[in-house]
């Protein structure tokens, strides 16, 4: 049994680690709470730690304590949506305990585990039961323990391990959204399976990962400088594999694709088909292949980010901080060409791209803060997933950064309309804020997979309708939903109405969904427009 651990284990370990919860990432996000299509945990997490191990492969041989600050700082940056950033504070006070260290043994790992919870703790305003949270304290607490007995490294782990297991189940019972879904927390499953991919290394055991994609790199991809980032067409690298569960030709889905985007490769056998593909509408390319079955692993990259990425680091340019001309500057998160204008038509200065399933990272925002010429950068992420990883940018940027925490398009589109440059930071903190409550937001998707949930009878396939925070109701039939929303909105007698229909909803389908609610909310003023919004059909708000 392996006693301690240097700076060359550890690198192992977390680069094992990330091929694990890049491997099981699917299975966790398959554990969300609804079965709608931005189950994202385990992506999340996957693409998190993915930014460790990519900095570590960099890193010239270093020691333990090096390697871990490494490992913290990059998932800092790399943290995206809430279990990324809950996972980026474990290993932050995971480095402080191990700084300046050669070597680790059992003692250690343990006080790094307990410096890792703590430091989550300390950074989450609201802590609750049954998440990664407290299965990380469980975790710490018994290796504490075992440390104790055993000073092997290898032995603390294994009891984290199955301290972490056992720990698992009761998320259910002590977190009442779960217990009513029937499933475990998602974010505490991946911290499972990071620990079991460093125990698994630390064995002699690395998980290793193969790349989806086959192709070889054509010249554009290999050489960065040789063209400028705006010559990209198709800007989403979006590759994913799909189960065969039906008769459907594959031949469909590549002419399908080939209209879409380029570079399309496509493989199948009787029971997988593995594509990829570069096309600006991977939620239209991911919505066509659900047609074939279910997602099995799905990936989606921004090319012209990457692009940007690898030709500065190629220059080694430091990064451009925008020097102000003005007090306020707004950066805004969202999806879809529409969407985006809408907040640019409001005064928005920079757009971060992402939203459900696409969740940006710190470093995403941070750029977009530093590119921003103003004093005080007020950043909406409109997203309840993406306001952590927001917020992490507070202490690392050279500007002023106020998080507004909205949680929806609507939500953030509202904050901005309650924004005036000629007031206080306090002030308008205080009505951008205080106006989130005054909207209502109801969002129409799909079920990404059979459900029973709070009521719903949930099939694959069907289209949901969320209003609030909450599930409102399921079924094949579109324009029952929209009615029952619209009869929903008429009682609460709101007067304004904006319907943003998505990437693959008709000007046609729109305007008759605009006509129901405006059928049933005579005196309303609706409004219909295009945000060319993937996964979701229609983010209608209502005030």
């Amino acid at each position: 049994m392996r006693h301690t651990i240097d700076g060359a284990a550890f690198c192992r370990m977390i680069l094992s680690a990330s091929a694990s919860i890049e491997m099981n990432k699917q299975r966790v996000n398959e554990l969300n709470v609804f079965p709608v299509p931005d189950g994202d945990t385990g992506t999340n997490m996957s693409m998190t730690l993915g930014a460790a191990a990519a900095d570590l492969r960099k890193a010239d041989a270093p020691q333990l304590g090096k390697a871990a600050d490494i490992t913290a700082s990059a998932l800092l940056r790399g943290a995206r949506g809430n279990s990324g950033v809950i996972l980026s504070l474990l290993f932050r006070g995971f480095s402080k305990a191990l700084k300046g260290l050669e070597e680790a043994s059992g003692i250690e790992l343990a006080r790094a585990l307990t410096s890792g919870v703590e430091s989550a703790y300390n950074a989450v305003m609201k802590p609750a039961e049954g998440t990664i949270l407290t299965v990380s304290r469980v975790t710490a607490a018994k290796a504490t323990e075992a440390a104790q007995e055993n000073d092997d490294i290898e032995h603390v782990l294994s009891v984290a391990i199955e301290a972490a297991k056992a720990a698992l189940p009761q998320t259910t019972e002590q977190n009442p959204v779960l217990k009513k879904a029937g499933v475990v927390d998602a974010g505490a499953v991946g911290f499972l399976v990071i620990l079991e991919g460093m125990m698994a290394s630390l064995q002699g055991n690395d998980v290793i990962v193969d790349a989806l994609s086959d192709t070889p790199a054509t010249k554009e991809q290999a050489d960065f400088s040789e063209f400028a980032t705006e010559d990209i067409t198709f800007g989403y690298c979006t590759e994913f594999i799909v189960s065969r569960e039906n008769e459907k030709d594959p031949n469909l889905l590549r002419s399908f694709l080939s209209e879409l985007g380029d570079s399309l490769v496509l493989v199948d056998d009787e029971e997988i088909i593995k594509v990829h593909v570069h096309t600006n509408n991977p939620g239209v390319a991911i919505e066509e292949a659900l047609t074939y079955g279910s997602l099995v692993t799905v990936k989606v990259e921004n090319m012209r980010l990457q692009h940007t990425e690898k030709v500065l680091s190629a220059e080694e340019m430091p990064e451009k901080i925008a020097e102000p001309s003005k007090k306020y500057g707004v950066v805004s998160v969202c999806c879809g060409d529409g969407i985006a204008t809408a907040f640019r038509d409001l005064g928005a200065d920079q757009i971060v791209s992402g939203g459900q399933t696409m969740n940006p990272s710190t470093e995403d925002i941070l750029k977009a803060i530093h590119a921003t010429p103003a004093e005080i950068v007020l950043v909406l992420p409109n997203n309840k997933n993406i306001i952590m990883a927001a917020e992490q940018t507070i202490p690392l940027a050279k500007k002023q950064v106020v998080v507004i925490p909205s949680k929806t398009i609507p939500q953030g589109i509202t904050a901005l309309l309650n924004f005036d440059p000629d007031c206080e930071v306090e002030e308008n903190v205080e009505h951008m804020t205080q106006s989130l409550d005054t909207v209502t937001t109801m969002q129409i998707t799909y079920a990404a997979r059979n459900s029973d949930f709070d009521g719903h009878a949930i099939q694959e396939g069907d289209y949901l309708a969320l209003y609030g925070n909450g599930l409102f109701g399921n079924g094949p039939d579109l324009s029952v939903l929209l009615k029952d929303l619209a009869i929903k909105v008429a009682s609460e007698e709101k007067s304004f109405i904006n319907i943003f229909y998505g990437d693959t909803v008709t000007e046609e389908e729109a305007t008759q969904a605009g006509a129901i609610f405006q059928s049933q909310c005579p005196e309303a003023d609706v409004n219909i427009l295009n945000g060319g919004q993937p996964v979701y059909y229609y983010l209608i708000s209502a005030e």
